[in-house]
């Protein structure tokens, strides 16, 4: 044969697939995956196995870790040493199994992730209760299979007294499943067992009266009873899990958070870390220090506060922001007839019940057949003392020990177990009183092979078996709940103050979009310096406000942006600001028009719009409360022409100005405008004509009598008294504010109500920006055209007003209230 004629000429797919699916049956079967029936990986079984077979019991003394891994490699898991340490050493971990099925003595590692030491150091030997999934494995309950060299035999499954799938729980990872079930308090899982063969058809609820849900060994607190019973009814589901926390008092007024107990396979040194990066990272605002105060009393974990800290809020940000609270998802997959299955609890159950009618079916037949041998022989040996004189004479006259057994079988019709059992007899045991002892134990033998028969043909009887190892067991290992239950999962409300280091800053925002906060020694130690700006850009908000504030920046195209002030970036009075497309994306061609600071989004608080083809709309502010704020949120619907000129605050007690380009200006009360939702486009504010828009929209209290100061593009400003005007409702055309010429007429570029302290900005076409005081200015009517304060033939027209921004200190208590 050529060496070409040696090898398969195979498609790579087919052989890629072919060896994939081997190995994943090997893996999903005899690696990752719990049984059904014993919720053991194969791993597990075996190595519990082989520490029984060496008589590694409890009731020995501990034997080295590495004997028996040794055992075990050898023997039964031709594997990597550390695969098989690490699964021995899970078992013993009481904060990851609810009851241990192995004791170790030495360090077998720690909660908070430490590894264990190595196998040459720690002692080993089986549990207790894990006794109880070995019981009566030598009684042919099980099958056994041969090893993976042929030379020892190895148990299929454990006989299971007790039901170790929910008890201890099991997590693991194969090829295309994964399984995630919570460990259970025993006492619980057993009435459910119980119940389920009292009561065959009993559902999820009627089993969760007695099973209420999972029992983690590090205790905590599971939200969502919902949760718990989809995942008993579809085997998936997800429950809130956090761990146990309380506020204590100190001495000195403060308080501490105390954590006692952890979620289900939290690492506390991970956690106490992750806590004291929120500390330093100033994320969470009140943590003096953290402490770890475990011991050997218990876990404890200390949070130290500042004075008048909100502890509920801390402890809440730690839950939302750290793993003190997780979501547990169930995944309860398990080899159920030799395939991975999701399991609901009722099958997760019946496939226990099911293996135990076999196992305790098992038993008795082997315990039947042994208790009717050895009834054979005790019939002989009571036959043989009767007749004893000639048994002994016929032995005595034989060759050898067979001849004897072939006379005895011949003479007296002994059956050949029982002419074994008569020649291998003591002499001892040859006296009167033995046969009252034989009578005895055939009288016992008899009862023994009545009741097994008996339960052997009774389903009833077979039953209340399992039922009463279940009881035993459940007698001698049951324990208290650790894991309390909630019905509800709470909502998390934290108070930004709770995040946020409150402090007053500066807030400045231009009309470009440059926005920043400067901490107010900064604005101090600059001398009251103008800003920073670009060239031809321009400030409209200066404002102190506090850190713990909201910002809503709106834009002409009728977006409104909502930032928390403690975002904005923290820049010095003399530096340009960072450009607000850094913190939300906005579109090139938006402005921002107008900035407005919010502490709280109350009742009777409205935003008044004005659009430049003549819309007015009116909102309640608390409909501009945002959870989602990555990206522009829609403030007004303006059409695609439109655009919008001013936004305001109010009362929704104000008076309303509008003045449009051609020089009409319109008066009426704020009531006149109905208030409608956030996305509403409005209503019309003024009658407007061709070529005519809207340039301002002013609101004002009336009795702070402001004065009314228009600027036109030719560079006139005049100054009216609001008494020159009318109060009338909305939509009319206004009043006339500009002598109309035929050549080169007026045009508003805009238009101010201004007080005692106020000062105007405006820009010219040549980009230079101008200011003025418009109260040295007289007072005209509203038929002038005002005076001159510009030569618009050397600047260009004016094509931007605005009321320069003063310095405005923070909320007083006053308008908070």
């Amino acid at each position: 044969m050529t060496d070409q004629a040696k090898y398969l000429d195979l498609p790579f797919e087919e052989v890629i697939g072919d060896r994939f699916g081997r190995y994943s049956k090997y893996i999903i079967q005899e690696r990752a995956l719990p049984d059904a029936r014993d919720g053991l990986k194969p791993v597990q079984r075996r190595i519990l196995y082989a520490m029984y077979h060496e008589k590694n019991t409890h009731d020995k003394p501990f034997r080295k870790s590495a004997k028996t891994v040794g055992t075990v490699i050898g023997n039964y898991h031709p594997h990597g040493d550390s695969s098989v340490y690490d699964a021995l050493v899970r078992m013993s971990q009481t904060w990851k199994v609810r009851n241990g099925l192995v004791e170790m003595h030495g360090n077998n590692g720690s909660i908070d992730g430490d590894p264990p030491a190595a196998m040459r150091y720690t002692e080993a030997r089986l549990s207790s209760i894990a006794s109880q999934l070995l019981r009566d494995i030598e009684k042919e309950t099980v099958d056994f299979i041969p090893n993976f060299d042929d030379t020892e035999n190895e148990p299929l499954v454990l006989p299971a007294k007790f039901p170790n799938l929910l008890v201890n729980g099991s997590t693991g990872i194969s090829a295309g499943y994964a399984t995630d079930i919570p460990p259970h308090n025993l006492n619980e899982v057993i009435n459910a067992v119980i119940m389920k063969i009292d009561q065959p058809d009993a559902d999820v609820d009627q089993l969760m009266t007695v099973l209420k849900g999972p029992d983690f060994p590090t205790g905590g607190i599971i939200q969502g009873v919902e949760g718990i019973k989809k995942a008993y009814k579809t085997g998936k589901g997800k429950v809130v899990l956090r761990g146990k926390a309380e506020i204590e008092k100190l001495r000195n007024g403060r308080e501490q958070i105390v954590i006692t107990e952890l979620p289900y396979e939290v690492n506390k040194a991970n956690l106490v870390k992750k806590f004291d990066e929120n500390r330093l990272d100033r994320k969470v605002e009140g943590i003096v220090e953290v402490r770890d105060e475990t011991d050997r009393t218990g876990l404890r974990i200390a949070i130290e506060l500042k004075k008048d800290a909100d502890s509920e809020g801390i402890l809440n940000y730690l839950y939302k922001n750290t793993d003190l609270q997780i979501t547990y998802n169930f995944n309860m997959v398990a080899i159920h007839n030799k395939t991975p299955q999701l399991m609901s609890l009722p099958t997760i159950i019946d496939a226990y019940i099911k293996h135990q009618r076999e196992v305790v079916t098992r038993q008795s037949q082997y315990e039947l057949k042994k208790a009717k041998d050895r009834a054979h022989i005790v019939e002989g040996l009571i036959k043989a003392i009767s007749i004893l004189d000639d048994v002994i004479a016929t032995i005595r006259s034989s060759n050898d020990k067979q001849d004897a057994k072939r006379r005895l079988m011949e003479q007296y019709d002994f059956t050949e177990k029982q002419s074994e059992a008569i020649v291998t007899l003591q002499l001892y045991r040859l006296t009167n009183t033995d046969v009252t002892d034989l009578r005895k134990e055939a009288e016992e033998l008899q009862k023994q092979i009545s009741e097994l028969e008996t339960i052997l043909n009774s389903e009833k009887k077979l039953l209340n078996v399992i039922k009463k190892d279940l009881k035993a067991t459940q007698k001698q290992y049951k324990s208290e709940r650790l894991t309390k239950i909630e019905d509800k999962i709470e909502e998390l409300k934290i108070n930004l103050e709770v995040m946020v280091a409150s402090e007053d800053v500066l807030v400045s925002v231009t009309k470009d979009g440059y926005v920043k906060r400067t901490s107010l020694r900064s604005y101090a130690a600059s001398n009251e310096s103008d800003l920073t700006v670009k060239e031809g850009d321009h400030l409209i908000t200066l404002q102190e406000v506090n850190t713990t504030d909201k910002l809503l920046l709106f834009t002409n195209k009728g977006n409104y942006l909502y930032i928390h002030v403690h975002e904005l970036p923290d820049i010095r009075w003399k530096d340009l600001g960072q450009h607000v497309a850094n913190l939300v994306p906005v579109n090139k061609d938006e402005q921002i028009i107008k900035a407005i600071p919010v502490r709280e989004f109350e009742e009777d608080q409205y935003l008044v719009f004005f659009t430049k083809n003549g819309m007015v709309k009116k909102t309640e502010l608390k409909q501009y409360y945002a959870q989602r704020r990555s990206k522009p949120l829609v403030a007004i619907n303006v059409k695609k022409d439109d655009e919008v000129v001013s936004v305001h605050q109010t009362n929704g007690s104000y008076d309303l100005f509008v003045a449009s380009n051609k020089g009409y200006g319109l008066w009426y009360h704020e009531s006149e405008v109905n208030t409608v939702g956030q996305r509403a486009a409005g209503v019309k504010a003024i009658q407007l004509k061709e070529d005519e828009y809207v340039v301002s929209g002013e609101v004002f209290d009336e009795l702070s009598s402001p004065s009314v100061v228009l600027l036109t593009q030719r560079g006139a400003c005049k100054r009216m008294a609001l008494s020159q005007f009318e109060q009338s409702s909305r939509a009319k055309r206004g009043q006339v504010m500009l002598k109309e010429l035929k050549a080169k007429p007026h045009r508003v570029a805009g238009l101010i109500m201004v007080n005692e302290h106020d000062f105007i900005q405006y820009q010219t076409n040549d980009g230079e920006i101008h200011e003025l005081y418009p109260l040295e200015l007289k007072k005209h009517d509203r038929y002038s055209n005002g005076s001159f304060v510009v030569d618009t033939d050397l600047t260009g027209d004016v094509n931007r007003v605005w009321k320069k921004p003063q310095y405005v200190k923070p909320f007083t208590k006053d308008e908070e209230n």
